[in-house]
């Protein structure tokens, strides 16, 4: 279903620009319906997610100052891809393998959170020569990020509550309907990856080695993520939410950083994280549903 959603996105790009206002209402409904199955025992805050924030920061510091001295737009497009917070959708293809929604909810509120408070201060510092003065405005960049991104977060979390509250028996019933958040996430994937492509094909042909690179820098540092995050998952039982708190990235979010405050070519590499991490967990999710038909 994934591969042909983003299959779908390439062929009808041009005519998906017009869907792009509903990403938001989708992603909205998925995670409700996902954290309609969350009890407030499953919110905890420990070792793990500083573990993981962790990994994706100073991963990010460490990625860039190693790809410096090679090439600046490739070194931007690959802190990028590592820098930006958890999927708002990850709860729910968390779910779909197995793992601890909880988990992956919670270092998604840290993990945007993170990257509210760190990216006007370390984007200034990696593009201050593509920004007027050298410089980001911390209180306007920390509320742009929070308009775009925490009531995706927080919305979902607070109707689930009130529904415990108030109608235990409508939050049953739409907890038991999780397999309705698979397609339409593969709704919302074909709207992320039909935007994504129109603004790869915009770029002028001179462009394309360096996007090629750029598309491979990005190969490498999804997986690595979920390398990584399923090591660290491990140590605690749960390899399946420890992959995707940093394999599965919000590169919706990583497009606009980039576009705004770094080498707006550099945002191929957070274009092209998005069919990489989404073939990862199409295979995932392909292999997990053949072991349970095989049991």
């Amino acid at each position: 279903m994934l591969p042909i959603a983003m299959l779908t996105g390439v062929l009808f790009h041009e005519s998906i620009g017009h869907l792009a206002f509903l990403s938001r209402y989708l992603i909205f409904v998925m995670l409700l319906i996902t954290y309609c199955r969350l009890d407030i025992s499953d919110f905890k805050v420990g070792k793990y997610i500083w573990l993981l924030l962790a990994a994706q920061v100073g991963g990010a510091a460490a990625v860039y100052l190693l790809l410096r001295p090679v090439d600046e737009i490739v070194a931007q497009g690959a802190f990028i891809c590592v820098f930006c917070p958890t999927a708002t959708a990850a709860p729910v293809i968390t779910g779909m393998l197995g793992g601890s929604v909880g988990r992956v909810a919670v270092y998604s509120l840290f993990s945007h959170g993170a990257v509210a408070l760190l990216a006007p201060v370390l984007l200034a510092f990696i593009g201050e020569a593509d920004v007027p003065g050298g410089t980001i405005a911390f209180g306007d960049s920390l509320l742009a990020i929070a308009r775009s991104v925490m009531p995706l977060i927080i919305g979902p979390l607070a109707v689930a509550a009130l529904m415990g509250r108030f109608a235990p028996q409508v939050k049953k019933r739409v907890a038991g309907h999780q397999g309705l958040s698979f397609y339409i996430w593969a709704v919302a994937l074909v709207i992320v990856v039909g935007n994504s492509v129109s603004f790869l094909m915009r770029e002028p042909a001179s462009a394309i080695p360096l996007m090629l690179i750029l598309a491979g820098a990005a190969f490498i540092m999804c997986a690595a993520q979920f390398w990584t995050g399923r090591r660290i998952g491990e140590r605690y039982a749960d390899k399946v939410s420890g992959a995707q708190s940093l394999g599965q990235k919000n590169t919706v979010l990583a497009i606009w950083l980039t576009l705004n405050y770094l080498d707006p070519l550099a945002s191929a590499a957070p274009a092209a994280y998005v069919a990489w991490h989404n073939i990862i967990n199409s295979y995932q999710i392909y292999r997990r549903s053949r072991t349970q038909a095989n049991h």
